[in-house]
């Protein structure tokens, strides 16, 4: 039996019921794992069917609140490091093709309107978000599988005695980034924000799965991160305390190999400022994967809601005191990095500083996070300045304006960032990777005159192996190459 789903002609907002100046009527977070459709699963799909239930009642919810627009933020869609992509155009096409169900297809419009909308707000924000950058414009299955469900609930509406005729809605697509969670959490304030300067009826489902590392039977195996991710996160949507979302750690959720935490967090924006009442209708992890399901309904404004300011403020004295805590090698790195960022100088070395600044010379390293995130990293491998001072001065203005993975630092950026400096010891040749240790050792793997380097005690970077692969990536170095390795030690200051 093919199974296919396409938009009839849209209905007037006038007849949604609800009141006008209620954009966002709720919102829904869903997993999408293929086999819970029929057709894909074959029989295997009841493995999960508290799942079913749940996503069956959500889909439910969704329907009977007829919205105008169905906002869809999901992890398979065209996602890029530094940028927020929103599907263009004026419909898209997908099926299950890909999970041997192509009989399962999918025709649906987008909402135009409210997508220039989204991007014309981004633009004048200078917010990182738009349609550029296409790369496959067919649905991706973390927005089929959601669209089975409400679907399906459409058609059996439709069907029922006195359910009249089918309730219809466009979508707006949107895929995730590597950018921090407060963007995450910006955009999805953003979303909000369009739809009410369109009058749009919208529902926003969050699609995403929790940790893929909840059992060792499981495809991904077991992690001791993965159920501490899924109770843990359960714990903070159930309660709707969304500003616990901005404060999980990303080595954290990547060790917990978890898909849905970006689109949750968008999700959480649009509620920026509300009471919202939750309810966590389901959660499983039968196949090694986490599935979870919470409903959101907004209420009342609240003013103590707004979480991304209380972040922002935390971090910023968070900032503040380790500033005033540090030590003399990263009170360094800061002055220097913040007198070149506001002023365009480079500082000459200060009165005071501690003698084995001013008398050694060594390789060093600044490294400046925000909001947890990497925002930028350089060093030298060997000394080039006549003392460690001077290294630390021209470092972290190389670190604050030349990595070239990121755009320079802005002065509005300076109160929230966390600077580390780590002085290199000498490099010693090592005949092999077992001379390694990832806490104590860094690598630096040559060839020819290309070089990588990467520095010891980093989270995620569990083994040698990881170490040396991630150096030679960096170094531009391949398997087959023959290149030398050498180890050293670091004194990190931070």
């Amino acid at each position: 039996m093919t199974a296919e789903f396409s938009n009839p002609s849209l209905r007037s907002g006038s007849e949604s019921g609800v009141e006008k100046n209620q954009s966002v009527l709720a919102a829904f977070m869903v997993p999408h794992p293929p086999m819970i459709v029929p057709e894909i699963g074959r029989g295997s799909e009841k493995q999960i069917l508290e799942t079913t239930k749940a996503y069956e009642q959500a889909a439910e919810e969704i329907a009977a609140l007829r919205p105008e627009t169905i906002i869809i933020i999901s992890p398979h869609a065209v996602m890029y490091s530094d940028y927020f992509h929103i599907s263009p155009g004026r419909r898209a096409k997908g099926s299950f093709a890909d999970f041997r169900a192509g009989q399962v297809r999918f025709q649906e419009e987008y909402d135009e309107d409210l997508v220039n909308r989204i991007c014309a707000l981004a633009a004048e924000r200078h917010f990182p978000a738009g349609t550029l950058g296409e790369r496959d414009a067919r649905l991706d299955h973390g927005t089929m599988v959601p669209l089975w469900f409400i679907r399906h609930t459409c058609m059996a509406q439709q069907g029922a005695p006195g359910g009249g005729k089918n309730e219809s809605f466009r979508i707006v697509r949107i895929g995730l980034s590597g950018l921090p969670l407060t963007d995450h959490y910006r955009f999805g304030m953003m979303l909000r924000e369009a739809a009410e300067a369109e009058n749009r009826k919208v529902v926003i489902v969050a699609s995403g799965d929790l940790s893929h590392k909840l059992q060792t039977y499981g495809p991904y195996g077991f992690a001791p991160e993965g159920p501490e991710y899924d109770k843990r996160i359960m714990d903070v949507c159930s309660r709707a305390a969304f500003g616990e979302l901005l404060t999980f750690d990303e080595t954290f959720c990547e060790k917990a190999a978890e898909c849905g935490h970006r689109s949750f967090v968008i999700m959480a924006g649009a509620f920026d400022g509300m009471d919202v009442k939750a309810n966590a209708l389901s959660h499983q992890d039968v196949t090694g994967v986490g599935y979870g399901i919470c409903t959101f309904y907004p209420g009342a404004e609240d003013s103590e809601r707004h979480f991304l300011d209380q972040y922002l403020e935390e971090e910023e004295q968070k900032s503040a005191l380790l500033a005033e805590k540090a030590d003399p090698y990263v009170r360094l790195a800061r002055q220097s990095l913040e007198t070149y960022v506001r002023d365009g100088k480079t500082i000459s070395v200060p009165e005071g500083l501690p003698e084995e600044m001013q008398k050694t010379k060594a390789g060093a390293f600044v490294s400046i996070h925000k909001h947890g995130k990497l925002r930028g990293c350089i060093g030298t491998i060997a000394p080039t300045r006549e003392n460690v001072a001077k290294e630390i001065i021209y470092n972290a203005i190389s670190a604050a304006t030349k990595d070239p993975r990121f755009d320079p630092i802005s002065e509005d950026e300076l109160k929230w960032l966390e600077i580390n400096v780590d002085i290199l010891g000498e490099p010693e040749k090592i005949s092999s990777i077992d001379e390694l240790d990832v806490k104590r050792y860094g690598v630096i793997v040559s060839c020819g005159y290309r070089r990588g380097l990467l520095l010891p005690d980093l989270d995620g970077v569990d083994t040698p192996a990881q170490q040396v692969s991630i150096a030679m990536q960096k170094g531009g170095i391949r398997e087959r190459d023959p290149y030398m390795l050498e180890r050293f030690e670091v004194v990190r200051h931070r």
